[in-house]
């Protein structure tokens, strides 16, 4: 039997969808419990959003909301949904806090919703790299981890690479 799984859901083009009335991408709620179902996931998970936010929005206190909540979980294997933009700042936040757990950063470069999003693919890899990585914080994309502190995002390629 495998632990149970948190996933702290704080928003990112994952979440996102086409609002038809502003023209724009908007959130309502998080895709993540239709996301897991879609995949047929068979872990224990408990899925809690934190935030529905751009990372592009996030502010000290918004990591410093996603840090606490990582270290006031129960569960010792927790996936953070979270945008792409900004996500190595927050994963290096929460490793100042968090130091017991193996916490796994992830995202999508295109919304859920859009149909061809690469978001399915990798919270599926956040899912399995939180139940095999020793404790610790790795930001997951495109099927590869990264151990926090030592990742950047290309945004050329649009793709995370090791920090140079």
């Amino acid at each position: 039997m495998t632990e149970k799984i948190k996933i702290l859901v704080t928003g990112g083009t994952f979440d996102k969808f086409y609002d038809e009335i502003h023209a724009k991408l908007s959130f309502s709620k998080t895709h993540v419990p239709q996301v897991l179902k879609e995949g047929r996931c068979h872990l224990d998970v408990e899925v809690e959003t934190l935030l529905l936010k751009d990372s592009l929005d996030f502010k000290d206190e918004d990591r410093k909301a996603v840090a606490d909540a990582c270290e006031a979980a129960k569960e010792k294997r927790i996936v953070v949904t979270h945008g792409t933009d900004t996500m190595p700042e927050t994963a290096e936040a929460v490793a100042k806090k968090v130091s017991r757990k193996t916490v796994v950063l992830t995202g999508a470069m295109i919304p859920f919703t859009f149909g061809s999003s690469d978001g399915l693919f990798n919270l599926g890899s956040a899912l399995a790299f939180v139940q095999t990585l020793p404790p610790g914080v790795y930001l997951a994309m495109n099927g590869r981890y990264f151990k926090a502190g030592n990742v950047q995002k290309d945004r050329k390629a649009g793709v995370f690479v090791p920090k140079t």
